[in-house]
């Protein structure tokens, strides 16, 4: 069974920082792009960045850019986004997301949630003011 599980989340001052992981197991995905997505309440789920399989690009929300970095461990099946400089905005379930697909793409592909074929169910992450 293809599982993806994050860890990392908590309860953060407005300015701190945290370090979202997301784990593979199943089946590899160190040949596959990886996505993170967030959904706060009462909002609909959201793009916040996303990584190619070889790690060469890199492509982010305009709301997270300059704070947030996504890196991957390929070797682990590990995907990790580092999230500093914390906004109350912030606050949402973060999901991580495997690639529906192995092939190259262009950079409107990784914002899209179609893109991706597994989901993970979400750690809460929440930023007080």
């Amino acid at each position: 069974q293809v599982q993806l599980v994050e860890s990392g989340g908590g309860l953060v001052q407005a300015g701190g920082s945290l370090r979202l992981s997301c784990v593979a197991s199943g089946r590899s995905f160190s040949s596959y792009a990886m996505g993170w997505f967030r959904q706060a309440p009462g909002k609909e789920r959201e793009f916040v960045a996303a990584i190619s399989w070889s790690a060469a690009s890199t492509h982010y929300a305009d709301s997270v850019k300059g704070r947030f970095t996504i890196s991957r461990d390929g070797a682990n099946d590990r995907v990790y986004l580092q999230m500093n400089s914390l906004k109350p905005e912030d606050t949402a379930v973060y999901y991580c997301a495997a690639d529906r697909s192995s092939s190259m793409h262009g950079t409107s592909y990784y914002p899209k949630e179609s893109s991706y074929a597994y989901w993970g169910q979400g750690t809460q992450v929440t930023v007080s003011s």
